[in-house]
Formats: structure tokens, C-alpha cells, sequence
């Protein structure tokens, strides 16, 4: 873990006690953040062997466009910049398509014992404390990049 910037001197303890509260939120919303992702790729995963049962292909332009469109709008009632909204959610249909292209292609570990996201980084509760895995090699980017 990094160390604590050095606060200047005229920091009173309610600066930093302030700061640390502000900081305790901002750990608790990336901790549901986590596990929030954690499930949207457990559902990914069934839509992908969904799509692998019936012979649908991996990528779905038309729903990711869809979505897209929808998810800038949520960004922009949230006030929060739709460009990076969508650069989020390219960056996660990117990995759901390599998800879904593993399954159907029956490559071990993806969808098929593996926790969903795992290939993200997204460990399971179970390897907190334990050494974090080697990153994964990014798939090429397909219709929805």
C-alpha cells in the first residue's frame, strides 16, 4: 500500500479527519463498485452460454449501441461526463465479448469455472489477502470499441 501524503503543517485535525471520512466513502463505493461489476459478469456469463448453446454470435452491435446511448443519458442526469461513461462501458462489453467468444469456442477457464471478470483483475472474496493474479492480455477490441 502507498504511503500517506505529507499534510502540510497548518493542516488542523479536522482537515484530516474530514479527509479521512470523505476517503472512507470513496473505499466503500469502490468496494460496491467491485462487486457490483462481479455480478453484472455473472449474467454476462449466462448470456454467453446462452448465445454458445444457440449458435449467436459473441458481439451484439445493435445492443451496444443501444446501451450506449441509454448509459450517456444516465451519465448526463447524473452529471457526470458521458464520454466516460462510454469509455466505461466499451472497456466492459470489450471483455464480455472475449467472455462470450471463449465460451463458445470452449476455452477452458473463461465461463467455465472461472469467476466472471477474473480475466479483469476481479478477484472473489476468497483471494482477498492473497497475491494479486498476473494481469490478463487484452482482446483484440471487436464491434463495440
Amino acid at each position: 500500500m502507498a504511503e500517506h501524503e505529507e499534510l502540510p503543517a497548518g493542516a488542523g485535525q479536522d482537515a484530516i479527519d474530514e479527509l479521512n471520512g470523505i476517503r472512507q466513502s470513496i473505499d466503500n463505493i469502490d468496494a460496491a463498485l467491485i462487486h457490483m461489476l462481479a455480478e453484472r459478469f455473472k449474467f454476462t456469463q449466462q448470456v454467453g452460454r446462452l448465445k454458445a448453446r444457440h449458435g449467436l454470435p459473441a458481439a451484439d452491435p445493435a445492443r451496444e449501441l443501444q446501451q450506449i446511448q441509454r448509459l450517456r443519458a444516465l451519465a448526463e442526469e447524473a452529471r457526470l461526463d458521458p464520454g466516460f461513461a462510454e469509455k466505461f462501458l466499451n472497456f466492459i462489453v470489450a471483455e464480455v465479448i472475449h467472455h462470450h467468444v471463449a465460451i463458445a469456442g470452449g476455452q477452458p477457464g473463461v465461463g467455465d469455472g472461472q469467476a466472471p471478470g477474473a480475466a479483469i483483475g476481479v478477484m472473489p472474496d476468497s483471494a482477498i489477502g492473497a497475491p494479486a493474479p498476473a494481469p490478463a492480455t487484452a482482446a483484440p477490441a471487436g464491434p463495440a470499441s
